[in-house]
């Protein structure tokens, strides 16, 4: 998830190996800016500049040593014989013998002790709702919810679909399994009937949780209704499980229930479940391009070391922070940077279901400013967006508290990382901005700039602890610096997927394509000191008069003129050049498309990345199509421009 992620993409490609032919990228944009961390960040940061190098030559010489010292933090019903064991390749696990429970470490050892009534949530509706509930509160609410599963025959390696907000039932529920060693599938509250179903039945499913309504810019979104039509003659599913939002009698399919009167009537007493380190704590489903959608599996003990290892490392949290990410239960960074690794760090977090721009521009800036919040996750759509709106909006907040901001999703364009280093972070007076990279596979920041370290604006960083990234031609020689390639990884870490569910053959494509490594998808380049830069998807890569271009850099180089907003860059078909570059731009407020608007742009690309990547033609819209993680969807505008099925949109933002 460059920043995203988490880019949070899709994932790994499943691309052959001829479409990944020639590889090499040329370099168009040259942005050489670096801003070094402010004092504030370089003094209290748990890693220290001094100690980044020997850190990292560490976790990579010695990571049986290095990953079973960070596991020592938490607490284990059975040690662990040996920290990893690769099986035959490319299966691999981490804490071999051990048994733990992530809940165990999320919740009871908080809610046990003297930070039991320390705040676990701060869930906030776009209607100004506020709910706060401690450690203590948590626990007994997941509690009770494990119990009514439990009645429902929910037990070891079961599968439970939930289909619920951003909301405080829906991470109740996400736990609620995991405590009782249940394996849960999340999909976002929105997509629609056919693709709920696909992960229903993939998964094999015998629960659906999910809501009544969910709620978006200010209107109720109806979810009961598309689970209907999703179970509809599907046996394998024997109970519906809703949370009635809007208090209308609960009618319909003899399988449904109401989830609140089942929790009412519920012990708030549940013992843990141990499980082994390598049980499966849930499925979450990815979308390719086309084909059946494919179910990431993360475990217990692995993805909790890793996952929290990075909260207290790159999002740098310490026990008086208030955390903000800005995604969804629907997706990875939900998964690991809303429910699992701040519980297991024992942080305060904020969640808040809706649009960010939503009753008005400025709510992002508001709930900084009230909540006090002093670490955030967003994403460079979010950034984006936020800039559309202009200057003034973030004058009026003030956000000293903030001292980190994080990024990842995409590439985040150097222009909107300035941006958001100006006006959220006071240009450094008080907070620093930092990107990463990762993906649904990979769990947590794989490719990351630390709070220590300098940012160069547009690269992700450098690899992470037990990260052993390269950029490779398709044939897996490491290209040479600042030559374009295919962005792999060559070393399993704690906290990376362990299968695809139903469908190992999958998992072991995805470490395959080149081979030996696992094959992001993704595109990238690497400067002479390491850092990476990813320049977009591996089948986004244009190809103008033999030139190679990464869509990422031309689009920073649009959304460098102060007009614009957005953009997106894809390739059509031209009898002289092979292919053309065409603009989807959505402009700032106040500024006008037109012929005049069009001339001015295509210059500033010739500007500032050369003639090669000019683009032949510019179209304006009100809003570029995304998904609904905030992803800008270039495949479906290259369907759209040359009459072709855009395959799977089941993930497009409405």
């Amino acid at each position: 998830m460059s920043a995203s992620t988490p880019s949070h993409s899709s994932g790994a490609t499943d691309a052959s190996h001829a479409s990944l032919a020639s590889l090499a990228i040329d370099r168009v944009l040259h942005d050489d800016m670096q801003i070094d961390p402010p004092e504030h960040a370089l003094r209290n940061a748990r890693i220290q500049q001094a100690d980044v190098e020997a850190l990292y030559a560490r976790s990579i010489a010695d990571p049986e040593g290095f990953w079973g010292e960070v596991a020592q933090q938490f607490e284990w019903f059975r040690p662990w014989e040996r920290v990893f064991v690769q099986d035959e390749y490319p299966a691999f696990r981490w804490f071999e013998g051990a048994q733990v429970n992530i809940t165990h470490n999320a919740l009871d050892r908080h809610a046990q002790g003297p930070n039991a009534n320390r705040v676990a949530y701060i869930a906030l509706g776009e209607d100004g709702s506020e709910q706060i509930v401690t450690y203590r509160q948590l626990l007994r609410l997941v509690n009770r919810a494990a119990n009514v599963l439990r009645g429902e025959g929910i037990g070891l390696g079961d599968r439970v679909v939930i289909y619920l907000p951003l909301s405080l039932p829906g991470i109740v529920a996400m736990l609620a399994c995991a405590r009782i060693g249940a394996v849960h599938s999340v999909v976002y509250a929105g997509l629609g009937a056919g693709a709920l179903r696909d992960r229903i039945t993939d998964a094999e499913a015998r629960v659906v949780i999910t809501a009544d309504v969910g709620y978006r810019r200010g209107r109720a979104v109806p979810l009961r209704p598309i689970v209907d039509e999703a179970i509809r003659d599907l046996a394998q599913v024997q109970r519906v499980f809703v949370w009635q939002r809007e208090g209308a009698e609960l009618v319909g399919d003899e399988r449904v229930r109401d989830w609140q009167a089942a929790l009412d009537n519920a012990s708030s007493d549940c013992p843990v479940v141990p499980v082994d380190a390598e049980h499966p704590l849930y499925v979450l489903y990815t979308s390719g391009t086309t084909g059946k959608p494919k179910g990431v599996v993360h475990t217990h003990g692995g993805y909790m070391v890793g996952t929290a290892w990075h909260m207290q490392t790159f999002f740098d949290l310490r026990e008086d922070d208030v955390f903000w990410c800005m995604s969804d239960i629907g997706w990875v960074v939900g998964h690991s940077y809303i429910v699992y690794a701040p519980l297991v760090c024992g942080a305060t977090t904020v969640f808040r279901e809706g649009s960010i721009d939503f009753p008005h521009p400025g709510i992002a800036f508001e709930v900084i400013e009230k909540y006090g919040v002093t670490v955030a996750f967003t994403a460079p759509t979010a950034v984006r967006m936020l800039m559309k709106f202009g200057d003034a909006t973030p004058a009026r907040y003030d956000m000293r508290s903030l001292r980190l901001l994080t990024c990842a999703g995409e590439p985040l364009n150097p222009e909107a990382w300035r941006w958001a280093y100006q006006h959220l972070c006071g240009g450094g007076s008080h907070g620093y901005l930092i990107d990463n990279w990762w993906q649904t596979e990979l769990g947590g920041p794989t490719i990351a700039t630390l709070p220590v370290m300098s940012v160069r604006p547009g690269a992700a960083g450098l690899p992470l602890a037990g990260v052993v990234a390269d950029v490779v031609d398709r044939d897996g020689r490491s290209l040479p610096d600042n030559v374009g390639g295919l962005l792999v990884l060559k070393t399993p870490f704690p906290h990376m997927y362990r299968t695809v569910y139903g469908d190992p053959e999958r998992y072991a494509r995805d470490w395959s394509i080149v081979p030996g490594v696992y094959t992001s998808g993704d595109v990238a380049m690497r400067d002479a000191d390491g850092y990476i830069t990813v320049l977009g998807r591996a089948d986004d890569v244009i190809n103008v008069a033999g030139h190679r271009i990464g869509t990422a850099e031309v689009e920073s180089a649009l959304v460098s003129h102060p007009a614009v907003a957005e953009a997106a860059v894809i390739g059509r078909p031209d009898e002289l050049r092979g292919q053309a570059i065409k603009a989807f731009v959505t402009l700032r407020a106040g500024q006008q498309p037109g012929e005049e608007m069009h001339a001015l742009l295509v210059a500033h690309v010739r500007s500032v990345c050369g003639p090669i990547a000019t683009p032949a033609a510019i179209e304006f819209r009100e809003r570029l199509p995304k998904t609904r993680s905030g992803k800008i969807m270039r495949r479906l505008l290259k369907a759209e421009e040359l009459g072709v099925d855009p395959g799977d949109l089941t993930t497009l933002e409405e």
